[in-house]
């Protein structure tokens, strides 16, 4: 994320010239008082797009939701609260320190995070906000990446292995490679630039999500012997849509919110630009897919269309800030067009992603992360493809290795009765759409 402005020189120059006593007394508060309302518009920035990030977490639930089966409709509910709920402390216990604790250039401390103490107002040097809403609003950031992995391996994967991946991605994988460069770390250094994350945080996702559909494999009867691919449509599409609408509202908290200020005027009108850039890609995305899914097989496939929003707003997360409109329908437009491509790609590959999570989030992030040289004139090429081979590597490796170690302890794959059955009555016991079900009555 972009580095925060200092007013340290502003408020020395208070300070200095002839009669330096005189106006040190008239302008020592009146300074005092503008970085401390810095420092409250800095803080509601980081709590106020927070809480829309954390609103995309009902986005991804009602995404995946729509796009299982009804039979595994409550069981990618659970799914999708828990894993919210295992980042947030993980992320309290390990992860934030890991990733901003600057012990090396490759990784942080191992401690638990602590708030500290408010600052004292005449301390401020500009650019400071709450150790709190910095915490939150890096930590919905962190189950934002777990959502992802959630929706590629559904309908197969047994609830506690889920679970147990959800706690090293989030303690370990994420923090480590995040702090390579939000961190302050050797990519950082380097020069890689990622605002808000179609790497660090996208693409992440998406590796450890084709990590998950190679060992788990895929449904049974999603690939024929043959190699005919036979749908296995979801069971609610306006849940779906309604999903999509949440993350795309969410991601303006996403991508504004890591502007990282909002305590001057600059900050403020660079937000507004973030959102007209962020809204444009993914309407760039939707239009690119909905057009190219018409050329190719002669209807509109909705899902695809869902997807290229989606695509299209991972694609501008590396640079929302930059670009002109014009170049940001563009920069959405290929992320949309890159789903349409490679979901059938991964079917012929056998890879079987439940809701196209791996075109979306980590071919559409690498796209968006490669070209932010475009817009971005402190960036090159030569870093931005460095930070996106290390970190796919160390997240996919890893992610392998974690993956198949759950698997030798306790499995990573439900038995083929409860998946002909489904998750919910198996492992939740209850459905979701109960008056639909087989011999069941409506009351």
């Amino acid at each position: 994320m972009k580095d925060m402005l200092s007013f340290a020189t502003l408020k020395r120059m208070l300070l200095l010239g002839s009669g330096a006593g005189a106006v040190a007394l008239v302008a020592t508060p009146a300074a005092a008082q503008s970085l401390e309302t810095q420092y409250i518009f800095n803080t509601l920035s980081f709590l106020m797009h927070g809480f829309l990030v954390m609103w995309m977490a009902a986005g991804f639930a009602m995404l995946e939701a729509g796009l299982v089966r009804s039979k595994n409709t409550t069981a990618q509910c659970l799914k999708n609260i828990v894993l919210y709920s295992i980042a947030g402390i993980m992320f309290y216990l390990v992860g934030y320190q890991m990733l901003y604790g600057g012990a090396s250039a490759y990784f942080g401390g191992f401690s638990i995070w602590g708030a500290g103490d408010v600052p004292d107002a005449a301390s401020l040097e500009g650019g400071e906000y709450s150790a709190g809403s910095d915490w939150f609003f890096q930590m919905v950031f962190v189950a934002a990446t777990a959502s992802i992995v959630s929706g590629a391996v559904a309908e197969r994967t047994k609830l506690w292995a889920f679970f147990l991946f959800v706690v090293i991605l989030t303690a370990l994988i994420y923090p480590i490679q995040g702090s390579w460069s939000w961190g302050g770390g050797w990519l950082s250094e380097m020069g890689f630039s990622d605002f808000a994350g179609s790497t660090i945080v996208h693409s992440v996702g998406g590796w450890a999500a084709l990590a998950g559909c190679l060992v788990i494999g895929a449904r049974k009867g999603k690939y024929g012997a043959d190699g005919k691919v036979t749908p296995l449509p979801g069971a609610n599409l306006p849940l779906s849509t309604l999903g999509v609408f949440i993350l795309w509202m969410g991601w303006f908290g996403f991508n504004g919110g890591s502007q990282l200020a909002m305590g001057t005027m600059q900050d403020v009108t660079d937000i507004g630009t973030i959102y007209i850039n962020t809204n444009l890609a993914a309407a760039g995305g939707v239009v690119a897919a909905t057009i190219l899914v018409t050329v190719l097989y002669k209807k509109i496939d909705l899902t695809l269309a869902l997807n290229g929003a989606l695509g299209g707003l991972v694609a501008i997360t590396a640079e929302p800030l930059a670009p002109s409109p014009l170049l940001a329908i563009f920069i959405g437009a290929v992320g949309g067009v890159i789903v349409v491509v490679t979901v059938p790609l991964l079917d012929k590959l056998k890879v079987d992603d439940v809701v196209g999570a791996i075109p979306v989030h980590l071919f559409a992030g690498i796209w968006g992360t490669l070209v932010v040289p475009l817009s971005n004139d402190g960036a090159s090429f030569g870093p931005q493809i460095v930070g996106i081979v290390a970190v796919g590597a160390f997240t996919f490796v890893f992610s392998l290795v974690v993956w198949l170690i759950i698997k030798a302890i306790m499995g990573v794959r439900i038995d083929e009765e409860t998946e002909m059955a489904g998750l919910d009555k198996s492992d939740c016991g209850l459905e979701a759409y109960p008056e639909f079900g087989t011999g069941s009555q409506r009351m």
